[in-house]
């Protein structure tokens, strides 16, 4: 039987009898003041910030609120069911928690608390390459769960491919590759705090794990830890990479691809063209390029134009239930979820990130049955309309 993930509020209520109330507040939108009062300004601002002014930022959060949903009545939503199947695999809902690296600024339990929640409540992790614990531990701390893995491509052909073995063999079913990250962008939250965990080796675990890497060492890490931060430094990203270089990792990865950053439809064609499983329309939650459209806005043309081919993922903005609710409005399968359980896992380890998981998904059930509809599958761009601006 589908679970009700609205019964959480119930929950809630019934804790109330004895004096209890959540720890973490249930409007998951005020978790970033509270852990901006929290923890210091280096963690908070790299978790936070965004490239430039925060344009970017700020319309992907634009974009959602503009559309409004249109509840219909008198429809059975007495039964739902949030499960879907994405890339393949059966999902209690249209949901996976977002690649964030260097969990470690935010809790010391790091990826391991986050997906350790992940897999509680059934809904997949996508590691992060950029992880500050390798991908075998967390892989461990999962069990069988599902889980994904985020690859930053690296120049060296030779770590990438290490990196994707070592994904496969430690259970990683599929493979988001970030393309919209070729170089950091400008960041003033991190610039006007000289703040990048990975120049002082937080965030390089899986590199300095990595039997490829190391055989680019003259030292071992522990020897010369600022060699081994120089080194990963010079490959972390590949701006001359193209769409023929694709072909390397379909060769080297036998499961589902999916593009991660895409916002226009046609390199979602191209991403089709090239044997992709789907794509992830996104703009790296505003990090990435100021002035951006906003993630939001471009995922209908994404939709329209490669919905019948990939699977179409959407993250950058999502905050609440009624925000998962548009995103599928508006063509996406299924979201992921960044800054929300990083607060969450800032401010409470892994019980932290379940409270944000079931908080977003029990409001996203609310709000299907409340606009009249028992699955995911059932929304569709009718039931939005969008305020004049």
């Amino acid at each position: 039987m589908a679970k009700h993930w609205a019964d959480f509020q119930y929950e809630i209520y019934l804790n109330g009898m004895t004096g209890a109330v959540p720890r973490l507040p249930t409007d998951l939108t005020r978790l970033e003041e509270l852990t901006e009062q929290r923890l210091g300004p280096g963690p908070v601002g790299y978790v936070a910030g965004s490239a430039g002014d925060g344009s970017t930022a700020r319309a992907n959060r634009a974009a959602l609120e503009r559309r409004r949903i249109v509840p219909r009545m008198l429809r059975d939503v007495h039964e739902r069911d949030l499960s879907v199947e994405v890339l393949g695999r059966p999902l209690p809902a249209p949901l996976a928690l977002a690649p964030i690296g260097v969990l470690s600024i935010m809790h010391p339990d790091a990826e391991s608390a986050a997906a350790r929640a992940a897999a509680a409540q059934g809904v997949p992790y996508i590691l992060s390459s950029a992880s500050s614990t390798p991908m075998e531990q967390v892989a461990e701390a999962m069990g069988d769960a599902e889980r994904w893995f985020q690859l930053y491509w690296a120049k060296d052909r030779e770590v990438t491919r290490s990196f994707l073995n070592r994904a496969k063999a430690c259970g990683y079913t599929a493979l988001l590759v970030t393309l919209d990250t070729p170089l950091l962008a400008w960041r003033p939250r991190d610039l006007d705090q000289a703040y990048l965990p990975f120049l002082h080796g937080v965030g390089t675990a899986n590199y300095f794990s990595d039997p490829a890497f190391r055989a680019g060492l003259a030292k071992p890490v522990h020897e010369d830890p600022n060699a081994a931060v120089m080194h990963f430094v010079g490959m972390f990203a590949d701006p001359a990479k193209t769409w023929p270089d694709l072909a390397f990792l379909r060769e080297n990865w036998d499961g589902p691809i999916v593009l991660k950053g895409i916002l226009h439809p046609d390199d979602a064609r191209l991403a089709a063209d090239a044997g992709m499983d789907g794509v992830v329309v996104s703009n790296h939650g505003g990090r990435q390029v100021a002035g951006s459209v906003a993630a939001a806005d471009a995922l209908p043309r994404v939709a329209a134009a490669v919905g019948d081919r990939l699977t179409v993922l959407f993250d950058s903005g999502i905050r609440t239930g009624d925000d998962v609710f548009k995103a599928l409005a508006l063509g996406a399968r299924a979201v992921l979820l960044g800054r929300p359980y990083a607060y969450g896992l800032g401010l409470d380890g892994q019980s932290g990130v379940e409270h944000v998981i079931r908080c977003l998904l029990a409001e996203l059930d609310l709000t299907l049955a409340l606009s009249g509809h028992a699955r995911p599958a059932d929304v569709g761009a009718a039931d939005l309309v969008e305020d004049p601006v």
